[in-house]
């Protein structure tokens, strides 16, 4: 682990897309070649004429060493990605692909299980030493305001790729039956053609060139997880994804075999029920980018684990359509979407840039450690327990259900962000300006205007970073405001307080802003009653005393008039002038920390300024014949 942190690399303006699609193809054609064969393989155990006994051991076999890798050898891929560059290590791994291929063209050729068998193992290590550099790519390359659009892209071309690569399996079963080795020589061609897109990929220097590499991969995970366990959100977003994976290598087989034994489909029918899973994370992972904004929205995070279990429950029976199967498929994977988006994100974007890899591979061998777990649940619920298909969808509703119960108790402001994320999908319309002037990382104060009772939730909505409000004490106490206040680790002030209290809120502000948060203050002091910004007062120069963080100038437009705020003298019972109601929220350039209330007041109201002129231009495009 680095000493110091390096600064972010990313390339210049407008210059990352064709390197970033050439990583997505690259990503394509290595996720279609392993699950085409791990599929393949898996098809041809089930038309061997086995003994139940003997298929239920078999499948568990291949899944296992598809995952084992990935517990193997991710360290070495997160080293790999901070000791090199990534897309050095993008080609090497490539190449490697390519010898191992000719491993399944023999074990295709001659019918051999244990040359199959080598054939997955390798081409999963392959895809194990490439996923950290992979995912500490699209940081590097993409603009942060595009890192979940683009792990909606990458998430999409990835499932894209097991939906095709599932089918292929299907029809490589039938179509080459008696004369695999065809399907060995289509392998090889694929890792030569993945091999020369993945030099289209842009150059990137080594993160951490002086990183150690540690062949005891045991202690540097248990070293990485305790790191990784001091910040919550980045830790249940790794157990998240951990539980999605688990999820999918438990859900992947058990569609087999409803297919086989419930609706008594051929291989390449059946494919088709894994492709409807797939094209539905697939879209799933899209909207989620796209819906995200320009911002890591983990308020989808609820949202996906609810459709998950919903959709699991409609599963559980053994009378239903081969369409209503895959419509129901299609819609969990569609949930499942909104549940790995943002949580990818969050694992690629809160490292520092110099222990992005290890983190990375960290968060692979404990996926990976999932999905053998899923190798030993499947055996257990179907080759011990004999339940039927339809069950295992029954329980895997009931896992993700307590999956979720558990990640709201830990982190309750996504269930709060869900909410937020709904209510500014339907009642407001937010443009968010200047988010580029929000630190990444590190402490910050933000300063204000207040014109509504809903300001703190819109500038929740506009920015990832979790915000700590300094919230008068009355409205603190509020029964209907308390719990989510509590929920947001809000800090009450009022100035009616004694000297000693207030100096107490006012510290512990300090405090949070110097430990690395972002804490915000209506410096007015108050919810304007006229619809003009009221002075500032001076309490925010008290907070930022010694401290070596920048002040952050916000200005809220457009909110007066809206339900919540005092025009037409009362803050409620009105009616919305529109449906839903544009706001403008713009973030202005950092402030030094001795910026004093009547300088951060001007830049406030410029900003305010351009918001009023933009929306006044706006009106003006749309009032014209």
């Amino acid at each position: 682990m680095p000493t110091d942190p390096l600064p972010e690399t990313k390339a210049p303006p407008n210059k990352w897309r064709s390197g970033f699609w050439a990583l997505i193809a690259t990503q394509f054609q290595g996720a279609f070649s392993e699950n085409a064969l791990k599929n393949l393989v898996i098809l041809l155990i089930l038309g061997m004429g086995l003994t139940e006994a003997d298929k239920n051991h078999l499948v568990p076999i291949v899944l296992v060493l598809f995952a084992l890798p990935f517990i193997l050898f991710s360290m070495t891929g997160g080293y790999f990605a901070d000791r090199f560059s990534k897309r050095s290590v993008t080609i090497g791994t490539k190449l490697f692909e390519i010898s191992s291929t000719f491993f399944a063209l023999a074990g295709l050729a001659r019918q051999n299980l244990i040359l199959e068998f080598i054939a997955i193992f390798l081409l999963s290590t392959q895809a194990a030493l490439f996923g950290p550099s992979k995912y500490g790519l699209l940081p590097e390359i993409l603009p942060e305001e595009k890192l979940s659009w683009g792990n909606g892209i990458i998430e999409l071309g990835t499932f894209l790729a097991i939906i095709t690569g599932t089918m292929a399996a299907g029809y490589l079963s039938d179509g080459f039956r008696g004369r695999q080795q065809w399907s060995g020589v289509i392998f090889i061609a694929l890792a030569v053609v993945g091999t020369f897109m993945s030099l289209g990929i842009s150059r990137v220097p080594a993160a951490n060139p002086v990183r150690r590499f540690h062949a005891n991969f045991v202690t540097e995970i248990w070293r990485e997880m305790r790191e990784i366990k001091k910040d919550r959100v980045l830790w249940l977003a790794v157990l998240g994804n951990t539980y999605f994976w688990f999820l999918g290598g438990l859900l992947q087989p058990v569609i087999l075999l409803y297919g086989k034994e419930v609706l008594r489909l051929s291989d390449t029918h059946n494919t088709y029920l894994q492709a409807a899973l797939a094209i539905g994370i697939g879209v799933g992972s899209f909207a989620a980018g796209h819906l995200s904004g320009e911002k890591i929205e983990y308020g989808l995070i609820p949202l996906g684990c609810m459709g998950l279990t919903i959709f699991a429950v409609t599963l559980s029976s053994n009378h239903l359509s081969f369409f209503g199967v895959g419509v129901r498929l299609a819609v969990l994977g569609f949930f499942g979407g909104f549940f790995v988006v943002p949580v990818n994100a969050l694992i690629q974007h809160r490292p520092e840039i110099g222990h992005r890899g290890a983190v990375l591979g960290t968060a692979g061998v404990v996926s990976f450690l999932g999905v053998a777990a899923a190798g030993g649940a499947y055996y257990l619920l179907e080759g011990i327990l004999h339940l039927a298909p339809a069950t295992v969808f029954l329980v895997g509703s009931g896992l993700t259900l307590v999956a979720t119960v558990y990640a709201v108790v830990l982190l309750p402001d996504s269930l709060l962000r869900f909410v937020l994320w709904m209510a500014t999908h339907s009642i407001y319309r937010i443009r968010v300006e200047g988010r580029e002037n929000i630190p990444e990382r590190g402490g910050a104060l933000f300063v204000a205007n207040h014109l509504s009772f809903v300001d703190a939730l819109l500038l929740i909505a506009s920015t990832d970073r979790h915000i700590r409000f300094l919230i008068d004490k009355d409205m603190y106490e509020k029964p209907a405001i308390k719990p989510f206040a509590r929920m947001l680790r809000a800090i009450s002030i009022s100035s009616l307080q004694r000297p000693r209290e207030l100096l107490r809120s006012l510290r512990e502000a300090t405090a949070a802003i110097q430990a690395g948060e972002v804490v915000c203050i209506f410096a007015e002091g108050q919810i304007t009653r006229i619809g003009q910004m009221l002075p500032f007062r001076r309490g925010f120069e008290r907070i930022m005393k010694d401290v070596q963080a920048p002040v952050v100038p916000v200005a809220l437009d457009g909110v007066w008039g809206s339900i919540f705020s005092f025009e037409r003298e009362r803050f409620l019972w009105k009616l919305p002038r529109q449906l839903p109601y544009p706001v403008t929220v713009s973030f202005g350039k950092p402030m030094p920390p001795t910026a004093s209330a009547t300088e951060v007041r001007q830049a406030v109201q410029e900003l305010q300024s351009e918001a009023f002129q933009q929306r006044a231009a706006k009106f003006a495009d749309q009032s014209r014949p």
